[in-house]
């Protein structure tokens, strides 16, 4: 019998995919060392003590299911970056035991159960969070304000949104100008920034910039440790999309269509008629640019397809407006994700028909 040996050439360059999922979860979370730095800044010893917490205890879990499961798992970074995801979620000061729970639920059971990392069928960080929210909603709703504004640590505040929400204005009464109306705490440099803009540009405009803005981009409010860094998570974002570790159209699809519903429609707070909603206070004033990018883009439980990716975005961008809008608290962003999470099957399935479709095929 004869053997032909088989000989498989071929030429420079080599092209090979250095996207390994260790590395993806390891960068994502060296984009959110500069969020847990200037949240540590703004809140002091609380904030580091809650990051350190979740971190550990994601850790704890993930030897926990090694052990359990007899494969070593710590080195993929997937634990560290589920911690520091739900740490981001939390509020400053929290009781040690919400973010312990919150990683151990998220590691042990999203991740762990379903057979580990790449089969978990929802985002562990945002069931986490849900898991803390369904059974400590008065320590996940207990925010403080940042020492610089305060002065002193420990005050407590209710976030932007939650206190707008609370308050009653007219169709021209502007959110930010009822907001200050009320008395609601603004930092020093808000008002010198705020100023300067509007001294030497928005009056050449013949427009005025609002106080308070500045403070929701710098993080000079109460809110989640992950709401205090809107510009490094904007800077995360951007290293993120540049090294292709998320799809850009989720996020794309999510901001857009909030900010539309916002825009068009408001969500509920002081001034917002119909076409009048203040698109920019509602996507500046809670976590739905943390989730958006390093949540919802989740490569685990999210779509494959772009036009699965664009729908599975839209849709928690229409659903994050109607849990802001109409649902129980603010913050019903993870919400949003995790029941779109539960749908992507169905969303790949109904997107891979319509490509058959369109090509003939079926």
């Amino acid at each position: 019998m004869n053997c032909t040996k088989l000989e498989l050439r071929s030429y420079p360059p080599f092209i090979h995919d250095w996207k390994t999922s260790a590395k993806a979860a390891w960068i994502c979370s060296a984009t959110l060392v500069p969020v847990a730095l200037w949240s540590s800044v703004l809140y002091g010893r609380i904030a580091v003590v809650t990051w350190l917490t979740a971190v550990a205890a994601a850790l704890v879990a993930e030897a926990a299911a090694s052990a359990l499961t007899r494969r070593w798992t710590l080195g993929d970074g997937s634990a560290v970056l589920t911690g520091l995801l739900i740490a981001a979620a939390m509020p400053p000061g929290a009781p040690w035991y919400v973010p312990v729970a919150s990683a151990a639920f998220a590691i042990l059971i999203v991740k762990a159960a379903f057979g580990g990392l790449g089969a978990n069928w929802m985002n562990p960080a945002l069931a986490g969070v849900a898991f803390a929210y369904a059974n400590w909603p008065a320590h996940m709703r207990e925010y403080v304000l940042p020492r610089f504004v305060a002065g002193v640590d420990g005050v407590t505040a209710a976030t932007p949104l939650t206190f707008a929400k609370g308050l009653a204005g007219g169709l021209d009464i502007k959110v930010m100008d009822a907001l200050r109306g009320a008395s609601y705490p603004l930092s020093a440099i808000d008002g010198a920034v705020t100023g300067f803009l509007n001294d030497s540009l928005f009056s050449r405009l013949s427009a005025r910039l609002p106080d308070g803005y500045i403070d929701l981009i710098i993080g000079f409010k109460p809110g989640a440790l992950g709401e205090s860094a809107l510009l490094a998570v904007a800077l995360g974002s951007i290293v993120l999309v540049s090294l292709r570790l998320i799809k850009l159209e989720i996020p794309l699809a999510m901001l857009a269509v909030f900010g539309l519903l916002a825009r068009l429609f408001g969500t509920g707070l002081p001034g917002e008629g119909f076409l009048a909603g203040d698109a920019m206070f509602a996507m500046s004033g809670g976590s739905l640019l943390l989730v958006a990018f390093y949540m919802a883009a989740d490569p685990v439980s999210s779509p494959v397809g772009r036009g699965a990716c664009l729908l599975y975005g839209a849709s928690i961008g229409a659903l994050s407006f109607v849990f802001r809008r109409w649902g129980a608290f603010t913050e019903g962003v993870a919400y949003a994700v995790l029941v779109m999470n539960v749908t992507v099957p169905f969303i790949e399935k109904a997107a891979t028909g319509l490509r058959l479709k369109r090509g003939g095929v079926a």
